[in-house]
């Protein structure tokens, strides 16, 4: 039989509205036989997320101050939902376990996975679908690190014989039963795991958008559409920036071959985007597949008289950062010269003790940071087979008079990234968009 696992967000779950157009989605299609729901998110712009309520449940019961307000506004969250689907269907004693738990000191762990548990047994009541708490099945080891091997292992043998299922997403637990959660964002790496677990056709995706945009469209005016993306591509572009899918929920997919297919909940008919494995031959119309940046970056520049003649330079200036729990993300150099690109949240109180460590280390004629950059990845693996991606990307920034404080190419040839002053971030993301796809229409 076939099997698919669907996973929806928060806005796809946040009122009984949307409860609707997803139980419609389920039922359209016999083989979306494992469902993984996330908790209720944002109604309008100016509600709040059902885990943050929770976060702030938690805070009030560390500090020993009455939290019941807080937790029956999130009941009424959830009694509205029930009610207005006309479910015989009560959470009462689910938040009274809540209640209790939070005053004898339940994690912050914990408490946000409630959002997700009970929302994962109300859809599972509406649907008519069995609730397979991720507790029990999602293992972590005890100091937070998930199990793979072990959790897939309890997948397999819980499913066994289990035809249609809603498994929440987000969290797990330690084997004695401790709750632990994934990052923000966590349930699409449940929905990964469960795929691997029940060797799924596909992993669909529910979110708000029809799919990943080749570009931010808070930056660049009704972005095309990716149609269809590697692992290998949407790892960069997911790494410099593009949240529709956290990072993490690639991997178990990926090794097993499973793709993902990112849908809008309230568009389901438009067909998303297609992620697929590494050696698909598909390119879409255009030289590049996206366009991805993040600002809050930092230059360490230095330079030195024959520097790449001494033994060792780099090794000992990486050491000084290692030992300040300082991550790099590109090291670009020439003869005499060494940059080295870093998060600016990465060296924050740590900018003077890491430059004197560098001084003594290895005695640079001259050394400073470089505050305001950010970087800007173009990623495609149609740049393979294209003559001049690189050429028609310094051309876009030339001629918008942007200066280039950075170039990095990988020998994989799917990304160019450039660094830039944060200030023309924008500017840079609309030029790059306009050469390479308006400019194709």
């Amino acid at each position: 039989m076939a099997n698919k696992v669907v996973k929806f967000g928060g806005s796809s779950l946040a009122d009984a509205a949307q409860f609707r157009k997803v139980a419609a989605i389920i039922h359209a299609e016999d083989a979306r036989r494992y469902v993984v729901p996330s908790a209720p998110g944002k109604r309008n712009s100016a509600d709040t997320k059902v885990t943050d309520m929770l976060y702030a449940c938690h805070e009030l019961a560390q500090r020993g101050q009455d939290f019941s307000q807080d937790l029956n506004r999130i009941h009424s969250r959830y009694q509205g939902i029930i009610d207005d689907l006309g479910l015989a269907f009560s959470l009462d004693d689910a938040f009274a376990r809540i209640a209790a738990d939070l005053k004898q000191g339940a994690s912050r762990d914990y408490a946000a996975s409630r959002g997700e548990y009970l929302n994962g047994m109300l859809l599972a009541n509406y649907l008519g679908y069995a609730f397979l708490d991720a507790a029990e099945v999602i293992r972590f080891d005890q100091n937070g690190a998930f199990q793979l091997d072990e959790t897939i292992a309890l997948l397999r043998q819980r499913l066994s014989g289990m035809d249609r299922v809603v498994l929440p997403g987000f969290y797990g637990a330690t084997a004695d039963g401790h709750v632990r959660t994934f990052s923000r964002g966590g349930s699409d790496v449940t929905g990964s795991i469960l795929a691997r677990a029940v060797k799924a056709d596909i992993y669909e995706n529910w979110t708000d958008v029809s799919g990943f945009l080749i570009a931010d469209p808070r930056v660049v005016n009704d972005p095309k559409v990716i149609s269809t993306i590697t692992y290998e591509e949407l790892r960069e572009l997911s790494y410099m920036g593009a949240t529709v899918l956290h990072e993490d929920a690639i991997f178990p997919v990926r090794t097993a071959g499973i793709p993902i297919n990112i849908r809008n909940t309230n568009c389901p008919d438009a067909p998303g985007t297609m992620i697929v494995s590494d050696d698909n031959d598909e390119v879409s119309g255009y030289t590049i597949t996206g366009i991805a940046g993040k600002k809050g970056f930092c230059a360490i520049n230095m330079q030195k008289a024959m520097m790449n003649s001494e033994l060792g330079f780099c090794r000992k200036v990486l050491g000084v950062l290692e030992d300040n729990g300082v991550n790099f993300e590109h090291m670009p150099s020439g003869i005499d010269t060494l940059s080295i690109i870093i998060s600016e949240a990465d060296m924050e109180g740590k900018e003077q003790q890491v430059l004197s460590q560098i001084r003594k280390a290895v005695n640079p004629d001259h050394i400073e940071v470089e505050h305001g950059i950010a970087l800007l990845a173009v990623v495609g693996r149609g740049m393979r087979r294209t003559r001049g991606t690189a050429a028609r990307i310094f051309a876009a920034l030339a001629h918008a008079r942007i200066n280039i404080k950075m170039i990095d190419q990988g020998s994989s040839e799917l990304n160019v990234i450039v660094g830039i002053s944060e200030s023309d971030f924008a500017e840079a993301t609309r030029r790059i968009y306009d050469m390479f796809i308006n400019s194709v229409e």
